[in-house]
């Protein structure tokens, strides 16, 4: 274990607070933002070294992946049990408007999907983006999932296996490979990694991951996070048999027993695909 994590650890062991859902979230939210921190490029940090510009990196990087606002606040939440717990406390800003954090967003039936088109794709330079881009369409991966991806252990004839070292919140999870559209978007993506992660040898993932935001920015690509609306909208339609209702699908209030029951069922297969614990969550693609 590293030594960031590890003190982490120790510090929530020894300090007992709320329920046990509320400590076990704790622990696994400090231990996500220990990873993120190294990834970001800061090192050698032990419990005691958290500094602002450490908050502001983290927040920056959380808002460039267009998270929930729901979940950015948690995470905060958990800066601010470490700080406090370390008598840190001025080292973090009282008011999340500091990190320009948005107020909590309500669910609408407005679609937020997007797609990528070939010719978008073909403006973007570097191979390796370009192929993370590609990988995010067809399974709905998040960006730190895709620069991390590698093909040759994730690739399991018909399935997706993802490591909890990609993921957020650090929880492995699977996603049927379904379609020949997928099929050859892998074997592209094992052809140009070989055995190795679509992050290029001699690079490290906060390099790869300043290199991505550069090449999408001039290729005039944003909101990338939509990518997983678009799967999650797609994935609905083949598990139901019609559109969601952010995509002009008929609102859940208005489906007889059975449609309600296969709704149900869509939205938790949607959910554990990306990644999320929560049926509910699907809300924010799909619309309710």
């Amino acid at each position: 274990m590293k030594d960031l994590n590890h003190q982490l650890k120790k510090l929530c062991d020894n300090n007992r607070d709320g329920s046990y859902a509320t400590q076990a979230q704790r622990q696994r939210l400090l231990s996500l933002i220990a990873d993120q921190l190294r990834d970001l490029g800061f090192h050698q940090l032990n419990s005691h070294s958290l500094k602002p510009k450490h908050v502001e990196a983290l927040t920056r990087h959380w808002l460039a992946e267009t998270l929930a606002v729901a979940t950015i606040k948690n995470r905060m939440s958990a800066v601010r049990c470490w700080a406090a717990k370390v008598n840190r406390q001025n080292v973090v800003a009282r008011s999340n408007d500091a990190y320009s954090i948005p107020d909590r967003q309500f669910v609408t039936n407005e679609s937020k999907a997007r797609t990528v088109t070939a010719e978008a794709l073909a403006k973007v330079a570097d191979a390796h983006v370009r192929m993370s881009l590609e990988l995010q369409q067809a399974f709905g991966l998040r960006r730190e999932e895709a620069i991390k991806f590698i093909p040759s252990y994730a690739d399991r004839g018909d399935t997706l296996v993802l490591k909890d070292t990609w993921t957020q919140g650090g929880k492995a999870r699977e996603i049927p490979i379904r379609t020949e559209a997928q099929r050859e978007v892998l074997a592209r993506a094992r052809k140009l990694a070989g055995g190795g992660s679509l992050i290029p040898p001699g690079r490290k993932y906060v390099q790869q991951l300043r290199i991505y935001e550069g090449h999408t920015a001039r290729a005039g690509l944003s909101k990338l996070h939509r990518l997983r609306h678009a799967y999650a909208q797609q994935r609905y339609l083949e598990v139901t048999g019609w559109a969601p209702p952010a995509a002009g699908g008929p609102a859940s209030n208005s489906l007889t027993n059975v449609q309600k029951a296969r709704d149900k069922e869509a939205r938790l297969v949607i959910s554990r695909e990306l990644g999320h614990e929560r049926e509910t969550v699907t809300s924010i693609y799909l619309g309710r």
